[in-house]
Parts: C-alpha cells; sequence; structure tokens
C-alpha cells in the first residue's frame, strides 16, 4: 500500500532533479524525454545523463557553453531549430557537437546573428567566417627577441657546464689511471731487481 505513493513521491523528485526548467517523462524502457520547446529559455537547462530525448526548439537560445553537451551520453535524438543562434566563434562548438551526434540536426538550426549569416544553416558555416575566430595575434617583435635570448642564453649556459663536466670527468679518469700505474711501477720494478740478484 505505502510501495505506490513512495514510488510516486521518488518519480516526482527524479523527475525535477533531472528536468529543471522543462517538462519530462520516463520512456518505457528507460531514461527520459526532456521537452523544453516552447519554454522562452535564453541559457542551457541543466541537463542529466538519463535524458535520451531533448526537445529544445522554439527558444530563445543564442548559443551553448563549451561542454554543456557532454554529458548526454545516452542521448538518442535532440532538436535545436527555430533557436535565434548567434554565429560567432563560440558557435562552433554546439556546430561540432551536432557534427558528430545528428547532421540532420545541424541543419535545422540556424543562424539569426550577424546580420550577414542570418538564416544561415550552422552546417554551412567556416570557422573564418565568424567573428572571433580570423582574428589575428598581434605580434610583439620584442617579445620574440627576449625569449629567443633567453632561450639561447640557457642553452649556451648548458652546453658549457656540460663541457666543464665532461672536462672533469676526463681529468679525474686520467688521474685514476695514472694513480693506478704509479702504484704497480714500484712493484714491477722491486720484482726487477729480485730477478736481477737471483741470476
Amino acid at each position: 500500500m505505502i510501495k505506490g505513493p513512495i514510488m510516486l513521491l521518488f518519480l516526482n523528485t527524479a523527475q525535477a532533479w533531472i528536468c529543471i526548467l522543462c517538462s519530462c517523462k520516463p520512456l518505457d524502457s528507460w531514461g527520459w524525454a526532456a521537452n523544453c520547446n516552447l519554454m522562452a529559455l535564453k541559457e542551457m537547462p541543466l541537463l542529466n545523463s538519463s535524458i535520451r530525448i531533448l526537445h529544445l526548439q522554439n527558444n530563445n537560445l543564442t548559443t551553448v557553453p563549451f561542454g554543456a553537451l557532454d554529458s548526454l551520453t545516452n542521448l538518442e535524438e535532440i532538436n535545436f531549430s527555430n533557436n535565434p543562434w548567434h554565429c560567432d566563434c563560440s558557435i562552433l562548438y554546439l556546430k561540432e557537437w551536432l557534427e558528430d551526434f545528428n547532421k540532420s540536426s545541424l541543419e535545422k538550426a540556424t543562424c539569426a546573428t550577424p546580420a550577414s549569416l542570418n538564416k544561415k544553416a550552422l552546417s554551412q558555416l567556416k570557422g573564418n567566417e565568424l567573428e572571433g575566430c580570423r582574428k589575428p595575434l598581434p605580434i610583439n617583435c620584442r617579445d620574440f627577441f627576449w625569449r629567443d635570448f633567453g632561450l639561447t642564453f640557457l642553452v649556451i649556459i648548458v652546453l658549457i657546464l656540460a663541457a666543464c663536466i665532461l672536462q672533469c670527468s676526463k681529468q679525474l679518469v686520467f688521474q685514476a689511471i695514472r694513480k693506478q700505474h704509479s702504484s704497480e711501477i714500484p712493484l714491477l720494478w722491486f720484482h726487477d731487481l729480485e730477478n736481477q740478484k737471483t741470476k
């Protein structure tokens, strides 16, 4: 008797946790279908990895934060159409994610701004036509000079230290060999004297 209300409470709690700002219903086998259609969303809602169907069409989404869709590993269906996407460099995350997920979903999502890209499908975008992607970094020659000078100086110091270590090790080896031979020479000389006496 009590199991029914407890299960209902559990499902309602799970639904509230899985679908914040959206309407969710459990699917027959497992997972959830999240319907965020016509919710006037301006930002991506928090999404749970157990969502298998996600409808985000007809909202006011302009961008998707980098990594916001990465946790949706069980997703089978998604719809991002009819959102006023702002197609600058930050839209590349959504474009590349949809390319990996489903190319037809990519065709349905179109740019609203800037005006030069209005109604252009995300699938047709190229990085060099997006604002913010084509800005070259300013070249500061002084920074290059000091960086290269510092690296060259460091390499020279390392080479000098390596040469000093090599020279010292050669001298130590030479001294060790000379010391070893100098201790053997008196013994040989003494041995030669004894041989001469016995003759």
